[in-house]
């Protein structure tokens, strides 16, 4: 249930409870007034009848009747112990009023009809049931209108927080969440958070493209001098950790670009299949290719290579062959036969110098990270799974035309 259904349910809840509860009181006071004014005409009249009787012996006066068979049996029998006493009751006249006393000669009785009295409270019940009803609508109206409006601006901060989550560290609400509420206080705090998350993902980014551009003059030097070293053993052990630094400090450079929303796709035709299995050629690494459905697509082929590349190379430096690679349409999966991904990745994706599980390898962890960075550019969607027979799977899927 929505935060404005809760509200607008406790409101209607609330109302009913508390108009049904008024209601009530003023049915049961309106009820009490009318019964205590007939008792106390009745009694009145019975009164004056007792002192006329007392007089002349002669029974006088409005609805006063001497051994009236209509009067109630529990009143009579109260008379008749020489107690004086009133009762509401229904008969063959309708509901009544009694009042009744002890004489020599029998029962005095008083007799008022109660029946006009009992459709002025059915026609205060009805009023009160109307007013109750206006009520009880009025109050729930205004109750959704209050909490579709605290909803509504919950909703809206809530949807600059997944796009904060999605990347977009510049998303404000301050100006779109109007007022001094708790509400307002919460727009404010995800407008901090996003600026501070926004100028510390600045300054990492900063300091990556600072170190690899740091870094690329020295290392341009040093691959010179490993290159005019004697042949040797040592001589290619330092040539290969060379080469490991040059590729480390081009994926560093490559992560900055596609951090800064730098890069922009250029699209062109091609086969998929074609397209992928030129890329499966220039790894020299072997992967088993299945095609399901080939079509042509319109995207860029060097961001293409670079995203199935990097899956592929990551499947065999951190899974278990068979490596396979399935084109279904604008589907395309690299699986291995390794220990699969670890969760953490597959709880908040790729990160930058993490791999996460010893078991999966050694690694600075960028290579994922270049690949979810060229899908985005190219509009595609990277996701990362466990196959359920084992083994990590990575889906790319590519946009329309």
């Amino acid at each position: 249930m929505t935060l404005r259904r809760q509200i607008a349910t406790a409101v209607a809840a609330i109302s009913v409870l508390v108009a049904v509860a008024v209601g009530l009181l003023v049915h049961q006071a309106m009820i009490r007034q009318h019964v205590d004014q007939a008792r106390s005409s009745a009694l009145t009249a019975l009164d004056s009848a007792l002192t006329g009787y007392g007089r002349s012996g002669e029974v006088a006066g409005p609805g006063v009747t001497l051994d009236d068979p209509a009067l109630p049996t529990r009143l009579r029998d109260l008379a008749a112990g020489g107690r004086q006493g009133s009762l509401l009751a229904t008969g063959g006249q309708g509901e009544s009023m009694w009042a009744a006393a002890p004489v020599q000669s029998g029962v005095l009785s008083a007799r008022v009809d109660f029946t006009q009295d009992r459709r002025s409270i059915a026609d205060l019940d009805r009023i009160i049931l109307i007013t109750v009803v206006a009520a009880v609508f009025t109050t729930v109206l205004a109750g959704v209108l209050v909490a579709d409006r605290i909803s509504r601006r919950l909703r809206t901060a809530a949807t600059a927080a997944r796009g904060i989550a999605a990347g977009g560290t510049d998303t404000r609400i301050g100006e779109l969440v109007d007022g001094r509420d708790e509400v307002a206080d919460l727009a404010a705090a995800v407008d901090l958070m996003s600026r501070t998350l926004h100028r510390r993902l600045e300054d990492e980014q900063r300091f990556t493209a600072d170190v690899a551009h740091e870094l690329r003059t020295p290392l341009t030097g040093l691959v010179t001098a490993a290159e005019l070293l004697p042949p040797g053993r040592p001589t290619q052990l330092v040539q290969n950790r060379v080469q490991a630094l040059r590729g480390l400090v081009e994926d560093l450079l490559e992560v900055s670009r596609l951090d800064a929303d730098a890069e922009s796709p250029d699209l062109s035709a091609v086969p998929l299949e074609r397209a992928v299995r030129r890329t499966v050629n220039l790894t020299g690494l072997d992967v088993s290719v299945g095609i399901t459905a080939d079509r042509e697509v319109r995207t860029d082929l060097r961001r293409l290579d670079r995203i199935l590349g990097n899956l592929i190379l990551n499947a065999h430096r951190h899974g278990a062959g068979p490596v396979e690679l399935h084109v279904d349409g604008r589907r395309i999966t690299v699986r291995d036969h390794g220990p699969g991904y670890p969760d953490d990745l597959l709880h908040h994706g790729p990160q930058r110098f993490r791999t996460n599980a010893p078991e999966r390898g050694r690694g600075h962890g960028l290579g994922l990270t270049i690949a979810t960075g060229h899908a985005r550019v190219i509009g595609a969607t990277l996701t990362f799974t466990n196959h359920p027979a084992g083994g990590a799977l990575a889906t790319l899927t590519l946009p329309p035309d």
